[in-house]
Protein backbone atom coordinates (compact mmCIF):
# COMPACT_ATOMS: atom_id res chain seq x y z
CA UNK A 1 0.00 0.00 0.00
CA UNK A 2 1.38 3.00 -1.35
CA UNK A 3 2.61 5.10 1.92
CA UNK A 4 2.01 2.73 4.54
CA UNK A 5 5.09 3.11 6.32
CA UNK A 6 4.35 7.04 6.96
CA UNK A 7 3.64 7.47 10.30
CA UNK A 8 0.36 8.29 11.57
CA UNK A 9 1.85 10.49 14.93
CA UNK A 10 1.99 13.91 12.64
CA UNK A 11 -1.44 13.83 11.87
CA UNK A 12 -2.58 12.82 15.47
CA UNK A 13 -0.75 16.45 15.86
CA UNK A 14 -2.48 18.19 13.64
CA UNK A 15 -6.29 17.20 15.63
CA UNK A 16 -4.88 17.53 18.71
CA UNK A 17 -7.01 20.80 19.47
CA UNK A 18 -10.36 19.15 18.26
CA UNK A 19 -9.06 16.16 20.85
CA UNK A 20 -8.54 18.69 23.44
CA UNK A 21 -11.94 20.12 23.34
CA UNK A 22 -13.47 17.15 23.37
CA UNK A 23 -11.58 15.54 26.40
CA UNK A 24 -12.39 18.91 28.11
CA UNK A 25 -15.98 18.51 27.18
CA UNK A 26 -16.41 15.04 28.72
CA UNK A 27 -14.35 15.40 31.40
CA UNK A 28 -16.09 18.65 32.77
CA UNK A 29 -19.57 16.80 32.46
CA UNK A 30 -18.87 13.36 33.75
CA UNK A 31 -21.91 10.52 33.83
CA UNK A 32 -22.02 7.40 35.88
CA UNK A 33 -22.48 3.84 34.20
CA UNK A 34 -26.04 3.34 32.49
CA UNK A 35 -26.35 7.20 32.71
CA UNK A 36 -24.24 8.26 29.69
CA UNK A 37 -26.77 9.78 27.39
CA UNK A 38 -25.56 13.28 27.57
CA UNK A 39 -22.08 11.82 26.81
CA UNK A 40 -23.50 10.07 23.89
CA UNK A 41 -24.87 12.85 22.58
CA UNK A 42 -21.71 14.57 22.13
CA UNK A 43 -19.99 11.75 20.57
CA UNK A 44 -22.88 11.46 17.96
CA UNK A 45 -22.49 15.67 17.63
CA UNK A 46 -18.49 14.98 16.76
CA UNK A 47 -19.45 11.94 14.39
CA UNK A 48 -22.00 14.15 12.38
CA UNK A 49 -19.75 16.95 12.49
CA UNK A 50 -17.23 14.62 10.75
CA UNK A 51 -19.96 13.11 8.39
CA UNK A 52 -19.87 9.69 9.79
CA UNK A 53 -22.66 7.11 10.02
CA UNK A 54 -23.55 6.12 13.39
CA UNK A 55 -25.63 3.81 15.31
CA UNK A 56 -27.66 4.45 18.48
CA UNK A 57 -29.49 1.91 20.69
CA UNK A 58 -32.69 1.35 23.05
CA UNK A 59 -31.53 -0.35 25.96
CA UNK A 60 -28.10 1.15 26.19
CA UNK A 61 -25.93 4.34 25.78
CA UNK A 62 -23.56 3.11 23.28
CA UNK A 63 -22.55 4.10 20.08
CA UNK A 64 -21.01 2.40 16.81
CA UNK A 65 -19.95 4.76 13.59
CA UNK A 66 -18.48 3.43 10.42
CA UNK A 67 -15.61 4.72 8.33
CA UNK A 68 -15.50 3.25 4.52
CA UNK A 69 -18.02 0.84 4.96
CA UNK A 70 -17.99 -0.10 1.35
CA UNK A 71 -13.90 -0.98 1.07
CA UNK A 72 -12.88 -4.56 0.77
CA UNK A 73 -10.46 -5.16 3.68
CA UNK A 74 -10.78 -6.39 6.77
CA UNK A 75 -13.26 -4.84 9.04
CA UNK A 76 -11.61 -3.48 12.03
CA UNK A 77 -13.38 -2.18 15.48
CA UNK A 78 -11.72 0.43 17.74
CA UNK A 79 -13.39 0.90 21.21
CA UNK A 80 -13.04 3.46 23.72
CA UNK A 81 -15.12 3.47 26.88
CA UNK A 82 -18.14 6.12 28.36
CA UNK A 83 -18.54 6.33 31.56
CA UNK A 84 -17.60 8.12 34.67
CA UNK A 85 -16.73 6.57 38.35
CA UNK A 86 -18.86 7.76 41.71
CA UNK A 87 -15.71 10.11 42.71
CA UNK A 88 -15.48 13.94 43.85
CA UNK A 89 -12.48 14.95 41.78
CA UNK A 90 -9.37 16.59 43.50
CA UNK A 91 -7.01 17.71 40.27
CA UNK A 92 -7.53 21.60 40.89
CA UNK A 93 -7.77 20.92 36.51
CA UNK A 94 -8.81 24.53 34.86
CA UNK A 95 -11.51 21.72 33.34
CA UNK A 96 -12.39 20.22 36.78
CA UNK A 97 -15.69 17.76 36.79
CA UNK A 98 -18.60 20.01 37.56
CA UNK A 99 -20.62 17.47 39.88
CA UNK A 100 -18.89 16.57 43.02
CA UNK A 101 -19.42 12.64 43.71
CA UNK A 102 -19.04 12.29 39.89
CA UNK A 103 -15.12 12.23 37.79
CA UNK A 104 -13.13 10.68 35.04
CA UNK A 105 -11.10 8.91 37.27
CA UNK A 106 -9.96 6.08 35.08
CA UNK A 107 -9.55 7.93 31.72
CA UNK A 108 -12.13 7.31 30.02
CA UNK A 109 -12.56 11.18 28.67
CA UNK A 110 -8.96 9.76 27.20
CA UNK A 111 -9.98 7.19 25.61
CA UNK A 112 -13.55 8.68 23.67
CA UNK A 113 -11.23 11.85 22.84
CA UNK A 114 -8.33 9.56 21.47
CA UNK A 115 -11.17 7.73 19.42
CA UNK A 116 -12.75 10.41 17.99
CA UNK A 117 -8.79 11.75 17.27
CA UNK A 118 -8.62 8.47 15.36
CA UNK A 119 -11.86 9.14 13.37
CA UNK A 120 -10.84 12.47 12.27
CA UNK A 121 -7.83 11.50 11.15
CA UNK A 122 -8.96 8.73 9.07
CA UNK A 123 -11.67 10.47 7.53
CA UNK A 124 -9.35 13.35 6.46
CA UNK A 125 -6.60 10.83 5.16
CA UNK A 126 -5.51 11.28 1.67
CA UNK A 127 -4.68 7.21 2.10
CA UNK A 128 -7.68 5.53 3.11
CA UNK A 129 -7.20 2.31 4.90
CA UNK A 130 -7.95 -0.63 2.47
CA UNK A 131 -10.57 -1.82 4.98
CA UNK A 132 -13.73 -0.49 7.03
CA UNK A 133 -13.32 0.78 10.74
CA UNK A 134 -15.78 0.33 13.00
CA UNK A 135 -16.09 3.08 16.31
CA UNK A 136 -17.20 1.57 19.27
CA UNK A 137 -18.09 3.92 22.33
CA UNK A 138 -19.03 1.75 24.97
CA UNK A 139 -21.20 2.18 27.67
CA UNK A 140 -21.46 1.01 31.22
CA UNK A 141 -17.53 -0.29 31.18
CA UNK A 142 -16.90 0.22 35.48
CA UNK A 143 -20.39 -1.78 35.93
CA UNK A 144 -18.84 -4.67 37.05
CA UNK A 145 -21.28 -7.75 36.03
CA UNK A 146 -22.41 -7.30 32.25
CA UNK A 147 -21.06 -3.95 31.64
CA UNK A 148 -21.69 -2.14 28.14
CA UNK A 149 -19.58 -4.71 25.83
CA UNK A 150 -22.48 -7.55 26.16
CA UNK A 151 -25.44 -5.14 25.24
CA UNK A 152 -23.54 -3.98 22.41
CA UNK A 153 -22.93 -6.99 20.86
CA UNK A 154 -26.13 -8.23 21.62
CA UNK A 155 -27.41 -5.40 19.51
CA UNK A 156 -24.82 -6.56 16.46
CA UNK A 157 -21.94 -3.98 16.91
CA UNK A 158 -19.67 -6.56 15.60
CA UNK A 159 -21.62 -7.99 12.59
CA UNK A 160 -22.96 -5.35 9.29
CA UNK A 161 -20.09 -5.65 8.42
CA UNK A 162 -18.93 -8.42 10.09
CA UNK A 163 -15.68 -7.27 12.25
CA UNK A 164 -13.01 -9.30 11.72
CA UNK A 165 -10.58 -7.71 14.85
CA UNK A 166 -11.31 -5.68 17.40
CA UNK A 167 -8.82 -2.97 19.50
CA UNK A 168 -8.71 -1.24 22.52
CA UNK A 169 -6.67 0.66 25.19
CA UNK A 170 -6.69 1.60 28.66
CA UNK A 171 -4.30 4.59 29.91
CA UNK A 172 -2.26 3.10 32.21
CA UNK A 173 0.31 4.79 34.85
CA UNK A 174 2.71 2.20 35.34
CA UNK A 175 3.63 2.54 31.39
CA UNK A 176 5.76 5.88 30.75
CA UNK A 177 4.06 8.83 28.65
CA UNK A 178 4.69 8.61 24.95
CA UNK A 179 4.38 4.20 24.88
CA UNK A 180 2.27 2.20 24.80
CA UNK A 181 2.22 -1.43 26.27
CA UNK A 182 1.25 -4.95 24.61
CA UNK A 183 1.21 -8.53 25.58
CA UNK A 184 0.22 -11.63 24.56
CA UNK A 185 -1.74 -14.24 26.41
CA UNK A 186 -3.47 -13.55 29.62
CA UNK A 187 -3.69 -9.68 30.18
CA UNK A 188 -6.15 -8.65 32.74
CA UNK A 189 -8.29 -10.63 35.40
CA UNK A 190 -11.81 -12.29 35.45
CA UNK A 191 -13.62 -10.73 38.39
CA UNK A 192 -16.12 -12.06 40.44
CA UNK A 193 -17.56 -11.20 43.29
CA UNK A 194 -18.82 -12.61 46.28
CA UNK A 195 -21.84 -12.17 48.96
CA UNK A 196 -21.92 -14.10 52.14
CA UNK A 197 -24.68 -13.59 54.79
CA UNK A 198 -23.85 -15.52 58.11
CA UNK A 199 -26.67 -16.05 60.37
CA UNK A 200 -26.07 -16.95 64.01
CA UNK A 201 -27.70 -16.52 67.52
CA UNK A 202 -28.42 -12.86 67.94
CA UNK A 203 -28.70 -11.99 72.17
CA UNK A 204 -26.43 -9.72 74.55
CA UNK A 205 -22.99 -9.94 74.48
CA UNK A 206 -22.73 -11.18 77.95
CA UNK A 207 -24.42 -14.83 77.04
CA UNK A 208 -22.66 -16.11 73.42
CA UNK A 209 -22.51 -19.29 74.30
CA UNK A 210 -26.11 -19.40 73.49
CA UNK A 211 -25.69 -19.90 69.86
CA UNK A 212 -23.26 -19.31 67.41
CA UNK A 213 -21.95 -15.68 66.98
CA UNK A 214 -22.45 -14.80 63.46
CA UNK A 215 -19.69 -11.77 64.18
CA UNK A 216 -17.11 -14.41 64.94
CA UNK A 217 -18.21 -17.24 62.40
CA UNK A 218 -17.89 -14.23 59.98
CA UNK A 219 -14.26 -13.47 61.01
CA UNK A 220 -13.05 -17.41 60.81
CA UNK A 221 -14.68 -17.20 57.13
CA UNK A 222 -12.53 -14.10 56.38
CA UNK A 223 -9.26 -16.30 57.58
CA UNK A 224 -10.09 -19.29 56.10
CA UNK A 225 -11.03 -17.90 52.81
CA UNK A 226 -7.52 -16.61 52.93
CA UNK A 227 -6.61 -19.92 52.62
CA UNK A 228 -7.80 -20.79 48.86
CA UNK A 229 -5.14 -18.83 47.76
CA UNK A 230 -2.10 -20.04 49.40
CA UNK A 231 -3.34 -24.09 49.34
CA UNK A 232 -6.09 -24.48 46.47
CA UNK A 233 -4.24 -23.14 43.45
CA UNK A 234 -0.85 -23.44 42.19
CA UNK A 235 1.43 -21.10 43.47
CA UNK A 236 2.39 -20.18 39.86
CA UNK A 237 -1.04 -19.36 38.65
CA UNK A 238 -2.13 -15.87 40.07
CA UNK A 239 -5.26 -15.85 42.25
CA UNK A 240 -6.73 -12.65 44.43
CA UNK A 241 -9.42 -13.23 47.19
CA UNK A 242 -10.11 -10.50 48.73
CA UNK A 243 -12.97 -9.27 51.23
CA UNK A 244 -13.99 -6.03 51.09
CA UNK A 245 -16.77 -4.96 53.30
CA UNK A 246 -18.20 -6.56 56.62
CA UNK A 247 -21.53 -5.20 57.87
CA UNK A 248 -22.71 -6.54 61.28
CA UNK A 249 -24.31 -5.31 64.59
CA UNK A 250 -25.79 -2.19 65.89
CA UNK A 251 -24.18 -1.94 69.16
CA UNK A 252 -21.04 -2.89 71.89
CA UNK A 253 -23.36 -5.04 73.96
CA UNK A 254 -26.29 -6.92 71.27
CA UNK A 255 -24.84 -10.02 69.03
CA UNK A 256 -26.42 -9.92 65.79
CA UNK A 257 -28.48 -11.92 64.25
CA UNK A 258 -26.79 -11.70 60.79
CA UNK A 259 -23.26 -10.38 59.37
CA UNK A 260 -22.72 -9.95 55.58
CA UNK A 261 -19.05 -10.01 53.66
CA UNK A 262 -18.93 -9.02 50.10
CA UNK A 263 -15.28 -9.87 48.25
CA UNK A 264 -14.67 -10.40 45.42
CA UNK A 265 -12.19 -13.35 43.29
CA UNK A 266 -9.70 -12.19 40.56
CA UNK A 267 -8.00 -15.26 37.97
CA UNK A 268 -6.30 -15.35 35.02
CA UNK A 269 -7.06 -19.10 34.21
CA UNK A 270 -10.65 -20.06 33.43
CA UNK A 271 -10.31 -23.67 35.11
CA UNK A 272 -8.90 -22.50 38.13
CA UNK A 273 -11.68 -18.79 37.85
CA UNK A 274 -13.95 -22.69 38.37
CA UNK A 275 -11.74 -24.34 40.99
CA UNK A 276 -12.12 -21.11 43.49
CA UNK A 277 -15.15 -20.91 42.72
CA UNK A 278 -16.09 -24.32 44.01
CA UNK A 279 -13.30 -24.28 46.39
CA UNK A 280 -15.01 -21.29 48.36
CA UNK A 281 -18.22 -22.42 48.18
CA UNK A 282 -17.15 -26.01 50.66
CA UNK A 283 -14.86 -23.52 52.41
CA UNK A 284 -17.63 -21.49 53.42
CA UNK A 285 -20.20 -24.25 54.37
CA UNK A 286 -17.56 -25.94 56.10
CA UNK A 287 -16.64 -22.96 58.43
CA UNK A 288 -20.52 -22.35 59.10
CA UNK A 289 -21.78 -25.91 59.96
CA UNK A 290 -18.69 -26.45 62.72
CA UNK A 291 -20.31 -24.20 64.52
CA UNK A 292 -23.88 -24.55 63.91
CA UNK A 293 -24.36 -21.29 61.79
CA UNK A 294 -26.27 -21.25 58.56
CA UNK A 295 -24.87 -18.77 55.14
CA UNK A 296 -26.37 -18.08 52.07
CA UNK A 297 -23.56 -18.01 49.65
CA UNK A 298 -24.36 -15.86 46.22
CA UNK A 299 -21.71 -16.16 43.44
CA UNK A 300 -21.73 -13.76 40.78
CA UNK A 301 -19.37 -14.13 37.49
CA UNK A 302 -18.00 -10.80 36.57
CA UNK A 303 -16.06 -9.96 33.16
CA UNK A 304 -14.07 -13.01 32.32
CA UNK A 305 -10.25 -12.97 31.68
CA UNK A 306 -9.25 -11.10 29.26
CA UNK A 307 -6.34 -13.01 26.89
CA UNK A 308 -4.84 -10.96 23.91
CA UNK A 309 -4.56 -13.44 21.25
CA UNK A 310 -1.15 -13.86 20.17
CA UNK A 311 -0.97 -13.40 16.04
CA UNK A 312 -3.09 -10.27 16.10
CA UNK A 313 -1.20 -9.02 19.29
CA UNK A 314 2.13 -8.88 17.62
CA UNK A 315 0.61 -7.95 14.46
CA UNK A 316 -0.33 -4.68 16.43
CA UNK A 317 2.54 -4.87 18.21
CA UNK A 318 4.97 -4.76 14.77
CA UNK A 319 2.83 -1.40 13.99
CA UNK A 320 3.29 0.34 17.19
CA UNK A 321 6.79 -0.58 16.43
CA UNK A 322 6.80 0.67 13.26
CA UNK A 323 4.90 3.69 14.51
CA UNK A 324 6.44 4.88 17.70
CA UNK A 325 9.84 2.84 17.57
CA UNK A 326 9.97 0.00 19.14
CA UNK A 327 11.33 1.53 22.59
CA UNK A 328 8.60 2.93 23.12
CA UNK A 329 5.84 -0.66 22.21
CA UNK A 330 6.64 -1.86 25.28
CA UNK A 331 6.15 -5.79 25.68
CA UNK A 332 4.57 -5.92 28.99
CA UNK A 333 5.70 -8.83 31.50
CA UNK A 334 2.93 -9.38 33.76
CA UNK A 335 -0.59 -9.26 33.71
CA UNK A 336 -3.15 -6.97 36.03
CA UNK A 337 -5.66 -8.42 38.03
CA UNK A 338 -8.02 -5.85 37.38
CA UNK A 339 -10.69 -6.61 34.94
CA UNK A 340 -11.84 -5.15 31.74
CA UNK A 341 -15.43 -6.02 29.90
CA UNK A 342 -13.16 -6.11 26.72
CA UNK A 343 -12.26 -9.32 27.23
CA UNK A 344 -15.85 -9.67 25.80
CA UNK A 345 -15.15 -8.73 22.44
CA UNK A 346 -12.06 -11.39 22.63
CA UNK A 347 -14.51 -13.74 22.95
CA UNK A 348 -15.90 -13.00 19.60
CA UNK A 349 -13.18 -12.21 17.52
CA UNK A 350 -9.70 -11.63 17.33
CA UNK A 351 -7.97 -8.19 18.30
CA UNK A 352 -5.70 -6.96 21.20
CA UNK A 353 -6.05 -5.14 24.29
CA UNK A 354 -3.14 -2.09 24.96
CA UNK A 355 -2.18 -0.10 27.90
CA UNK A 356 -1.56 3.96 26.72
CA UNK A 357 1.76 5.20 28.88
CA UNK A 358 0.63 8.35 30.81
CA UNK A 359 3.07 7.64 33.31
CA UNK A 360 5.55 10.82 34.52
CA UNK A 361 8.51 10.75 36.20
CA UNK A 362 7.90 12.27 40.11
CA UNK A 363 4.10 12.89 39.27
CA UNK A 364 2.69 9.98 40.97
CA UNK A 365 -1.05 8.96 39.53
CA UNK A 366 -3.70 5.98 40.22
CA UNK A 367 -6.32 4.85 38.29
CA UNK A 368 -9.47 5.22 40.15
CA UNK A 369 -7.57 8.25 42.52
CA UNK A 370 -9.41 11.92 43.12
CA UNK A 371 -5.88 12.93 41.60
CA UNK A 372 -5.77 11.15 38.55
CA UNK A 373 -5.21 13.41 35.55
CA UNK A 374 -3.40 12.25 32.70
CA UNK A 375 -1.44 14.37 30.12
CA UNK A 376 -2.77 15.43 27.47
CA UNK A 377 -0.19 14.14 25.31
CA UNK A 378 -1.46 11.01 25.30
CA UNK A 379 -4.28 12.45 23.26
CA UNK A 380 -1.63 12.13 20.50
CA UNK A 381 -0.20 8.78 21.51
CA UNK A 382 -3.51 7.24 22.16
CA UNK A 383 -4.94 8.60 18.49
CA UNK A 384 -2.10 7.00 16.16
CA UNK A 385 -1.93 4.11 18.16
CA UNK A 386 -5.74 3.54 16.98
CA UNK A 387 -4.65 3.85 13.58
CA UNK A 388 -1.48 2.55 13.58
CA UNK A 389 -3.03 -0.59 14.66
CA UNK A 390 -5.96 -0.91 12.02
CA UNK A 391 -3.39 -0.23 9.41
CA UNK A 392 -1.52 -3.30 10.84
CA UNK A 393 -4.24 -5.54 11.20
CA UNK A 394 -5.37 -4.54 8.12
CA UNK A 395 -2.13 -5.59 5.83
CA UNK A 396 -0.64 -2.12 5.98
CA UNK A 397 3.31 -1.60 6.32
CA UNK A 398 5.67 -3.37 5.30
Amino acid sequence: MPGATEPWTPSARRVLPAMRAWRMSFHQEPELSLHEDHTRDKVVAALEEMNIPHQVFEGTYGVVGLIGGDRPGPVVALRADMDGLPITEQTGLPFESKFPGRMHACGHDVHMAALLGAAAILVRSPRPLPGPVKLLFQAAEEEGDRGGALPLIERGCLRDPKVDFVVGQHVEPTVPLGSVGWKVGAFMAAADHFRLTVRGHGGHASTPHQGPDAIVVASEIVIALQTLVSRIRDPLDPVVVSVGSVHGGTRNNILPDEVVLEGTVRTLNPMTRATMEAALRRRVRAVAASVGARVRIEYVHGYPALINPPDATREVAAALGREFGKDRAIEVEYPMMGAEDFSQYLMKVPGTFLRLGVGVPGRPSSLHSATFAPDERALVVGAATLVAAAEGLQGGGP
